[in-house]
């Protein structure tokens, strides 16, 4: 078949399709088969995250329990099947970065991103289809990297890694990695020697990936849109595609560097975050002088409160679109709703100040990132009250991909209405280091993101795979999911309000602490219950892959481009014929139409509606 040009720019962007196995699913320059290995991924790391967190609510409810089966896994570091307070912390290192980086932000963005963006603008591929597998491959080496922080024991070892005193798995300074710590070295405690460095190596990688993937989203939707494809033609997902790959390009840079400086500190002697005349576990340490702790703060922070709205703006574009289709009504207020996107995108680099709310930092400061913080919440009741407004007289039909996109509404009104007490500087510093801001975080962040990638997984997959998923399996599956996580991250505010500290791994020796021990178990007893139901998601998700119901064109009567080519979609996605766009995506319910839905490249009554 031959190249074709488009229509727009007149460039060829086509690469003909690959005839080898391993050039077909491997390396594959293809932006469908780059999105399903993100998503694949994404889903092997959240397992892994799961994992993790299960070992930590094991210790957190039966404090010193001896389990057999860690002797097997950490013959090392749990010698005794215990959980020692490192290994918990390095649990909860390696549980952190996980699931920030290679499930929150790799699912949404790279996965349903890369897959549907140039099928939604009415294009053959991404701008650059060698970028994307490269961005691909290194997101996958980034993981790699991480997860060999667990045998940094053996690893040290047999390198000879200089003054080796790796006890535990991984490092223990959290996922945010905060100096001094973080750049002593060994002298800061076990796993700060090779474990730190592998997983500054990591993110270091993961961040040339992200750079790497924004440009590509940028180029592809700026310039590759169909003829027709106005930018208040866009469906809200490519708004949250491209808004999200704004904020990568302009934070991810600045991680990249504090990381840098970072691995320069713990390797090379440099003092850019480790001040001079410090004691650490009892010994002075005299060769570094003139760093400051707090600048890591501040740059990681600059990255830390975007990354934020990097895992959750793809959610949000994909339950607008989600809730318009199984509404059956067009997105109530489309241009408020795309200039919140970018409201919450702008003013996001702004508010990173509050998480340093107990650092030291000037009251004048604190109150500058504290009002900046309340004003976010502005475009985000936007955009809860439009979701609202779309679902208000709508015909509504409860399918599992709606079911999750309206858990999703929940969840993030939920999480966000207990940030505006963590934004407010005289209420966050008591509750600042609680199970507080872990229940607040992970319901508006984690819970809330992981559901937009449901509903996603749900909506999309007749089209990524040609067959439909089980809806009694999947509607099971979001009832019960629903219900664990707000049994799992409710009661921490509770604990969190009555002084419950985070990154303690026991609270036997804290005698005020002690009335809370049944709601811990809860907690635990409910999480293991809301991971078994995930096994209902894979056990659905494979037997559907195979098994499933053979699904047609468009089975959810959807209006986008991407239910207009046959499902699964050819390698160049439109046959070699670009469509052309004559109406907005969510046309529904148009009056005189002669269906409740009108395609958008559909030319007939084209003049009635649209953006």
């Amino acid at each position: 078949m031959a190249d074709v040009v488009h229509p727009i720019h007149g460039e060829v962007h086509r690469h003909p399709a690959p005839t080898g196995w391993i050039r077909k699913y491997i390396f594959s320059t293809d932006h469908k088969v780059i999105g399903i290995q993100y998503w694949t991924l994404a889903l092997v790391s959240v397992f892994i995250g799961m994992g993790l967190s299960a070992l930590m609510r094991l210790q957190l409810a039966w404090p010193g329990q001896e389990f057999g089966f860690l002797k097997t896994i950490f013959p090392t570091a749990a010698e005794n099947g215990t959980i020692s307070p490192e290994l918990y912390l390095s649990f909860l290192t390696m549980h952190g970065t996980i699931m920030v980086f290679f499930v929150l932000t790799t699912a949404p963005q790279g996965g349903f991103g890369n897959y549907f963006l140039p099928i939604q603008i009415g294009a053959d591929d991404m701008a650059f289809p060698v970028l994307n597998m490269l961005s691909f491959w290194i997101t996958f080496l980034a993981l790699v990297v991480l997860l060999s922080a667990f045998f940094a024991a053996p690893i040290a070892e047999a390198f000879d890694w200089p003054k080796a005193a790796e006890t535990v798995i991984g490092p223990i300074g959290g996922w945010t990695g905060y100096a001094p710590l973080s750049a002593l070295g060994e002298r800061a405690g076990p796993g700060q020697g090779l474990g730190v460095v592998l997983w500054i190596s990591s993110i270091a990688l993961f961040c040339i990936a992200s750079l790497l993937g924004a440009l590509n989203f940028i180029t592809t939707m700026l310039n590759m849109r169909a003829r027709g494809l106005s930018l208040m033609r866009l469906p809200l997902t490519c708004w949250a595609w491209f808004t999200t790959a704004v904020l990568a390009l302009l934070s991810f840079p600045v991680l990249l560097a504090g990381g840098i400086l970072l691995l320069l500190d713990h390797l090379a002697g440099t003092s850019f975050f480790i001040p001079g005349g410090e004691y650490v576990n009892g010994r002075l340490v005299p060769d570094h002088n003139g760093g400051s702790p707090i600048l890591w703060q501040h740059l990681f922070w600059f990255f830390g409160h975007p990354e934020v709205y990097i895992a959750i703006l793809p959610g949000m574009g994909l339950t607008s679109h989600i809730l318009a289709t199984f509404a059956r009504k067009p997105v109530f207020g489309y241009r408020a709703m795309v200039y919140a996107l970018f409201a919450i995108g702008l003013l996001g680099f702004f508010v990173w100040g509050h998480h340093m709310f107990i650092s030291g930092m000037n009251p004048k400061t604190a109150i500058a990132f504290s009002v900046v913080t309340l004003t976010i919440g502005v475009p985000s009741a936007i955009k809860t009250f439009n979701w609202l407004g779309t679902l208000w007289g709508g015909q509504i039909r409860f399918t599992t991909a709606m079911l999750f996109a309206i858990g999703f509404v929940s969840l993030f009104v939920s999480g966000g209405i207990t940030g505006l007490f963590l934004g407010q500087t005289s209420i966050d510093i008591p509750l600042h280091d609680t199970l507080f801001v872990v229940g607040h975080f992970h319901l508006i962040m984690g819970v809330a993101a992981i559901f937009g990638m449901f509903a996603g997984t749900y909506f999309w997959f007749p089209k990524m795979f040609g067959r439909m998923m089980n809806e009694g399996l999947g509607k099971l599956h979001f009832v019960i999911t629903f219900i664990g996580v707000n049994s799992i991250f409710i009661p921490m505010h509770v604990m969190g309000m009555g002084g419950a500290t985070r990154r303690y791994s026991t609270y036997a020796n804290l005698q005020y602490l002690q009335p809370m021990a049944p709601l811990q178990k809860f907690i635990t007893i409910m999480a293991f219950i809301t991971i078994g139901a995930q096994l209902l998601f894979v056990v659905n998700l494979v037997w559907s892959r195979f098994k499933g119901k053979k699904a047609s064109e468009n089975p959810w009567e959807a209006t986008t481009l991407e239910w207009t080519i046959p499902s699964p979609p050819p390698h160049d996605n439109f046959a070699g014929v670009l469509p052309t766009v004559y109406r907005g995506p969510y046309e529904f319910s148009v009056p005189g139409a002669a269906t409740d839905y009108s395609m958008q490249n559909d030319p007939e009554g084209a003049e009635v509606g649209g953006h």
